[in-house]
């Protein structure tokens, strides 16, 4: 297995970054299809397409999922995924058209960077043509290339977020893997001992501003609204309904409340998709269970393998200077 949501039969994944300025997007294409649900947990969403899987609706498979940076700019990428897929022939047969179905959802980056640039259609197209089973790494990647986190005091205390991913082989030939952009505006935590692993950061004392003593402390953010946002994909070989996936991505944001303080803000967009590539059923609890496991350790992931960018301090840029 290669420890990433492509452990999930079914699932590739590509990314395209615009290291100038500081961006990107990352695709996960799915040739066959697969059923798909979301949870928008967050009061500040940037999505594409969301609609169409809410369990009433008749579209009942995707092709794609694009998340990218950009604020609702980076939606664009999925264009590219689109014309891509459209291309190899992938897609709703709608008699005259086969219509790719690509969800999306973005975050906002544009702090550290170049405010004007974005993931485009382009880079959506080449992350598409780049999508492959295999290893690929963590942290300033795709998606997570310009996250940050710890923004509640203000954008100077920021730390790097990241992307993030993790795979997990259960009962049954069960497969759950994830992936995670996390561009949180609170603190990301270590679950077990709830030290802060990357978060709000005094950067002239080395010490931790503390995300929810400052809100309680305050009783108001310093961070603008829209300017955050975790969003993430879990993938299982189950055979599932759209109801069920929704029902799975509303318990996956278990995952996000266990590792970000304060986590599901009006500042925070956070967005979870889970898509069922499978044909065996399982427990919807079980499969409840596996898919907060996985995406907290795909959080984890992306935040211990974020590097320093651009003069924002990150888990392991910290860890070298402790040691």
């Amino acid at each position: 297995m290669f420890g990433n949501i492509t452990d999930v039969p079914g699932v590739k994944v590509g990314h395209r970054e615009n290291k100038e300025g500081i961006t990107g997007c990352t695709v996960l294409v799915v040739e066959k299809g697969a059923v798909c649900g979301v949870d928008v947990r967050g009061s500040a969403p940037g999505t594409r397409e969301t609609d169409a899987l809410d369990p009433i609706n008749e579209i009942d498979r995707v092709h794609a999922i694009c998340l990218a940076g950009g604020s609702a700019f980076g939606l664009d990428a999925a264009t590219g995924v689109m014309q891509f897929l459209e291309e190899q022939g992938i897609g709703v047969d709608a008699g005259v058209a086969k219509i790719p179905i690509v969800p999306s959802a973005v975050l906002f980056d544009l702090f550290i960077g170049d405010p004007h640039a974005r993931p485009t259609a382009l880079m959506g197209y080449e992350a598409a043509q780049a999508a492959q089973v295999g290893s690929f790494p963590n942290g300033n990647v795709g998606a997570g290339y310009g996250a940050t986190v710890g923004k509640l005091a203000g954008p100077e205390f920021a730390m790097k977020g990241g992307l993030g991913s993790a795979s997990y082989a259960g009962k049954d030939g069960l497969v759950a893997g994830s992936i995670v952009a996390v561009n949180a505006v609170g603190d990301v935590k270590d679950p077990t001992t709830r030290k802060i692993l990357a978060g709000a950061r005094d950067t002239h004392s080395g010490q931790w501003v503390d995300c929810c003593a400052y809100l309680e402390q305050h009783a108001q953010s310093e961070a603008l609204a829209g300017t955050n946002t975790t969003i993430g994909v879990v993938a299982m070989n189950a055979k599932l309904t759209k109801a069920e996936a929704k029902k799975i991505a509303q318990l996956t944001q278990n995952a996000l409340a266990r590792t970000i303080y304060p986590v599901h803000t009006m500042l925070d967009g956070d967005t979870i998709f889970v898509l069922g590539t499978g044909d065996q059923s399982y427990a919807l609890d079980y499969l409840g269970q596996l898919a907060t496991k996985v995406m907290e350790e795909a959080i984890l992931a992306g935040i211990k393998a974020a590097e320093r960018l651009a003069d924002v301090e990150s888990y392991t840029s910290i860890q070298k200077t402790s040691t």
